[in-house]
């Protein structure tokens, strides 16, 4: 854990509401991106990122582990496993609201990497990729979205999983193979086009 992060819960423990803040958003983006992108939209995200917090708070003073966003992402994950089984078959994002007429949702997902020099085919490619990463299984979607966007360790991620780290790595090899499968003519495209 760095020094931040100890300092804060120190001085959170004291009593400091402000230290509370700043723990808050400092994990704000990783956390909810990675729980947002683990269920059914913002709505759900917004209830499970607060629910994680309200836990964590609840829990501090017997916080122990090394690292607290690892700590963070398992009361996530937890929480995510919860609802998932507490509700029906889970529709994909790309099907959500073709019916009625609109645009698929993935469509209307901001994406704070994106600027708008981006060209037509670049916001295809990440669509592609954005509907590639929903189709994997569960663990897998989870121990991919953790690698790579909370930038976790795949120890991190093991412990989160209550897994084996060769579990994860497993995982990890699997989400990869499927995406290259599913994803492997715009491979080929990218890889013919760097020198």
């Amino acid at each position: 854990m760095e020094l931040d992060d100890r300092t804060w819960l120190a001085e959170y423990r004291k009593g400091s509401v402000d230290a509370l803040a700043m723990l808050v958003e400092r994990y704000r983006k990783p956390l909810f991106g990675f729980i947002l992108k683990m269920t059914e939209g913002r709505e759900d995200a917004e209830e499970i990122f607060q629910e994680v917090w309200f836990r964590a708070i609840r829990n501090m003073d017997s916080y122990r582990d090394k690292s607290f966003i690892s700590w963070l992402f398992r009361i996530a994950h937890n929480l995510v496993i919860d609802r998932a089984r507490k509700m029906k078959p889970v529709e994909l994002l790309s099907s959500r609201g073709e019916e009625e007429g609109e645009d698929p949702i993935e469509s209307r997902i901001p994406d704070p990497a994106r600027g708008p020099d981006l060209d037509a085919a670049g916001r295809d490619l990440g669509a592609r990729i954005l509907a590639a990463v929903e189709k994997l299984p569960a663990e897998q979607k989870e121990v991919f979205l953790l690698r790579t966007q909370a930038e976790l360790s795949f120890k991190e991620i093991a412990k989160i999983q209550q897994t084996s780290i060769n579990t994860a790595l497993a995982r990890m090899q699997y989400a990869l193979d499927k995406l290259r499968g599913w994803l492997h003519e715009d491979y080929t495209l990218l890889k013919g086009a760097t020198p």
